[in-house]
């Protein structure tokens, strides 16, 4: 079991850049792969030899991230292949766009990481469909993605060993901040909305933390489906580090986070592990990850959500997922 002060500080990575194979021939997506722990995934990858989708909201931040990229590396003699896919998770409209364009392009992918987030939105912010927008950036638009290409991941993992094909969900540090509910729903089934405390007991972070529960269930939603085709999807909390993600937090929180925490070199580690170890077998399909790259546990009453009621759980990833699929659907 992992402590808490080690989850917060944890120890050397024990998987890093210098762990990866020669990638040539391998494919990648990594969303929100323009700044952050994205891109210096992305780098990481690239310089080993892989081809890179290098996810974002814009055309220019695709080229802006691929330029900076090949800048950053320009000593370097490994390289691989840098591409631009535009997908909004905020739109679900784009998303079935980019996935036939990448279809059209590539006969494999052996990684896809659902890296992208928003936290601490301004309270009423929504996505072009009108879903709140930690919701739909953070679950909805990976679930689409992921879901979208499910067939491409089957196709390469039956030509690959077991289990190196995956697909990474990036949530948080579930044992610290999730609200104990795991995840609140109305009647219709639908998650409610958390605005801080204007709704019953929340706070200011419990909305965000939803989403990632959500993501969690996710992870563990793709790892039955796609078990039996032996890909392995998991969860993983990079870390707590000084990135773009604390953009819309108070000044003196991203001051403390400065001083306190690494930068996102440190995330892309976490998301490296998930992506590539050897540690992770057939047994952790659905598991999660943590900071620099550590099997562990969700709290129980994340992993509750997991069973139905008769099972003595509380339904509720069974329910996030029908939700997903309810709003997905005319978009697949």
């Amino acid at each position: 079991m992992v402590s808490l002060l080690s989850a917060i500080f944890p120890p050397v990575p024990s998987f890093t850049e210098k762990d990866l194979p020669v990638l040539t021939g391998k494919v990648f997506i990594i969303t929100g792969a323009a700044s952050g722990v994205g891109f210096e995934l992305s780098k990481m990858l690239y310089v080993a030899g892989g081809s890179v989708y290098v996810t974002a909201r814009s055309v220019p931040r695709c080229e802006g991230a691929i330029e900076k990229i090949k800048a950053q590396t320009s000593g370097r003699k490994a390289k691989g292949i840098l591409k631009p896919m535009v997908v909004d998770l905020a739109d679900l409209n784009t998303v079935k766009a980019a996935v036939e364009e990448f279809l059209r392009q590539e006969i494999r992918l052996d990684l896809l990481v659902n890296n992208a987030g928003v936290m601490n939105t301004p309270v009423g912010s929504k996505g072009k469909q009108g879903h709140d927008l930690e919701m739909v950036t953070n679950c909805l638009g990976p679930y689409l993605l992921t879901k979208l290409l499910e067939p491409i991941l089957i196709r390469t993992a039956a030509l690959s060993s077991p289990f190196s094909v995956r697909v990474v969900f990036v949530v948080a540090l579930m044992q610290l901040f999730t609200p104990t509910s795991a995840m609140s729903f109305d009647g219709d089934g639908n998650p409610k909305i958390l605005p801080g405390d204007n709704y019953m007991q929340s706070k200011p972070g419990d909305n965000y933390m939803q989403t990632k529960v959500g993501g969690t269930w996710l992870a563990a939603e793709f790892a039955n489906r796609l078990a039996n085709k032996c890909i392995l999807s998991v969860s993983v909390h990079p870390g707590l580090m000084r990135t773009e993600l604390q953009r819309n937090m108070a000044v003196s929180a991203r001051v403390g986070m400065k001083l306190l925490f690494k930068g996102p070199v440190y995330g892309a580690y976490s998301e490296l592990f998930a992506g590539f170890s050897p540690k992770l077998k057939a047994e952790n399909n659905g598991g999660y990850v943590l900071a620099w790259g550590r099997i562990a546990e969700v709290p129980g009453y994340v992993t509750d959500g997991l069973k139905s009621k008769e099972e003595g759980g509380s339904g509720g990833a069974k329910m996030f997922v029908d939700y997903c699929e309810r709003e997905t659907i005319r978009f697949q």
